[in-house]
Formats: C-alpha cells, structure tokens, sequence
C-alpha cells in the first residue's frame, strides 16, 4: 500500500515543503495539498518547491476543479512540472466545493467535469484535444504522464469514476462505506469494458496516533463536517431515502444548520458540532498504532491503493513518525 500526506498550503509556504521532504524520508510517496486558492495559498507554486525538495514523492492536488482555473492552464502546470522533475505529478479533480463556493460559484455539472477531465488529460501527455472548437496541443509534453483520479460520492459521479478515469479518490475510511463506494467504481469499470483493477484507488481520511482518543475526535471532528458538506449536495439531488447512496452517509447530517468555508479544514470550528463522535471514528483512523495497523489492513483488504493522512491537527509531526517508523513497515512488511 502506498502512503501519502494532504496538507493545506497555510503560510508560511516553506512549512507545507518542509512537512512533505520529512514526509518522504519516512515512507510517504504522494504529497497532495488542498486547492483553494483564496482560503490558502495558491498550490502550484507550492509544488514546484515541494517536487524540489524531494526525490520521488508524487505531487498533485486533493483535488482541483474545473471551474476556477481554465483547463489548458491546469494541463500546462502539469506537464512543465512533469517536464521539469520527471512525471511525479498526479491530478485529483472533483466538482469544486472551498473553491467555487467561497466566489459564490456552485460546483460544476458532471458533464463540464467530463469534458475537462479528457482536456487535462490529453495535453498534459502531449495529444492534441479540441478546445473551445480550437486544435490544440503542447509539442514539448511528449514524454509527460498525468494520471488523474476523480473524489466522488453520488452514484452518478461513482459511475463517472469508474467508466472514465484512472482512479478514484473516497475522503473518508469507513470500512461499510468504502466497500460499497469501490465496489460502485469497479463495477462502472467492468459496465464500460475497462478492467476494474487498472484503477488505482486511494482513500484519505485525518490520522492521529495516541491514547487520547476524545481530544483527536475534537481535532478531526472537521471532516465529519466537510464530509457533510459534499453529502448535503447528494441528499438535495436524491432524497435521504432514496436507496441510492448507504444511509450511513447521509444520516448524520440531519441536524446541520451550514458550513462556514473560513473553518474549512480546520480544528475547533463551532460549524462541525452536528457531527457525532461515531462519524469521526468512522471517517477517521484515530487511536493507538494497533488500531491504525487494523483498519489499514482492512482497507488494503478492500483493493485500497494508497491511503493519504488529511494531516489538519496539533500532532502533525508526531503523527508523520508514527506512521513513518512503526505504522507503515508493519502495514507493508
């Protein structure tokens, strides 16, 4: 199983480099960031520095969007990164949710989702796409390789996952839940004549090692409440009964009055007291190593590809040792 860190690019900018170099030489081979460009610091110019500072780390966001940066932009960041350091870039992309709703933008349709995906894709390997009824193309990305992984919940966008792009991103490490999420994406994958195990899956929920498990419930209790934030859209399209998505996803938002963005991401937000203490041990890995090496067994069990710590709490550092020197050797041994 691989092993990776999202960290958002909170200043000062040289901190997220600095925590994504400790993270590679203990074991870590993807570093992600957010990408809200007006709730944090703008990642591209992150990623130069944090591809620098390291040897083989695969550096990408989780994720980007179509709707705030124009495609041809988001491919070209790709492959001059790709040109530069040797294709350890990897693109995750969802709908938008920080990024389009702090400028008062909804998220985009699936369809524009679609369409920008297969654009990134083909020119930041060096295809020619059409474009806004324009041929275009980048004759100096040849070489270059851009694998791109879709976050998605809903049915619809499973379905999208599995039928069109390389892998599939699920942000968070219920066991129930991700079984039925993957096993949605694999099946998409076999409906549209692709082989389900090409795709590479990657779960990434917060991590926090120690015995204080309610002080690290208080510390992650924000994803729960980002979480909620994406299951909001899924209950307004589909109905909380509808059958199309597991209850257990969509129960504990009942009682969410909103979301404030300028707490996104971020420990000790009032907006994320609707989430209850057995959402955030299911989304989260909390607790002693022992109970981090079993649900990452269970997870590798289920065909996870990677997981990647949501690394947004006060034991950052501690957290990358554990997982560096005794949690990942005993995982992959």
């Amino acid at each position: 199983m691989d092993f990776g860190v999202v960290l958002q690019t909170d200043p000062p900018g040289w901190r997220t480099v600095d925590l994504a170099s400790k993270a590679e030489t203990l074991g870590f081979s993807h570093g992600w960031t957010f990408d809200s460009h007006v709730l944090w610091q703008e990642p591209y110019v992150i990623y130069s520095q944090m591809l620098s500072a390291t040897n083989r780390m695969i550096v990408g966001p989780m994720v980007t969007n179509p709707g705030t940066r124009n495609w041809t932009v988001t491919a070209s960041h790709f492959a001059t990164l790709n040109e530069m350091f040797g294709n350890r870039t990897i693109c995750g992309i969802g709908r938008g949710d920080s990024a389009m709703r702090v400028l008062g933008h909804t998220p985009t349709t699936l369809k524009t989702l679609s369409e920008s995906m297969h654009v990134i894709k083909e020119l930041a390997e060096g295809r020619e796409v059409t474009y806004n009824g324009t041929q275009q193309e980048f004759p100096w990305a040849k070489e270059s390789e851009l694998k791109i992984l879709m976050a998605a919940y809903g049915p619809k966008a499973l379905k999208m996952a599995g039928s069109e792009t390389d892998g599939f991103i699920l942000q968070l490490a219920d066991l129930s839940l991700a079984e039925w999420m993957i096993g949605a994406v694999r099946q998409a994958a076999t409906d549209a004549g692709r082989n389900p195990d090409d795709l590479y899956i990657c779960v990434a929920a917060p991590a926090y090692v120690g015995d204080d498990v309610a002080h690290q419930r208080n510390q992650c209790r924000w994803f729960g409440g980002m979480v909620g934030n994406h299951v909001a859209d899924i209950v307004a399209r589909y109905g909380s009964e509808s059958g199309s998505v597991p209850t257990e996803l969509t129960d504990y938002i009942k009682e969410r009055e909103g979301y404030d963005y300028s707490g996104h991401g971020k420990a000790g937000h009032d907006h994320t007291d609707f989430v209850p203490d057995d959402i955030v041990d299911r989304f989260c890995l909390l607790g002693p190593e022992e109970a981090h090496i079993e649900k990452l067994r269970a997870l590798k069990d289920l065909g996870v590809d990677q997981f990647a710590i949501y690394l947004m709490h006060d034991q950052k550092d501690e957290t990358l040792n554990a997982y560096g020197q005794r949690i990942i050797p005993v995982v992959n041994g």
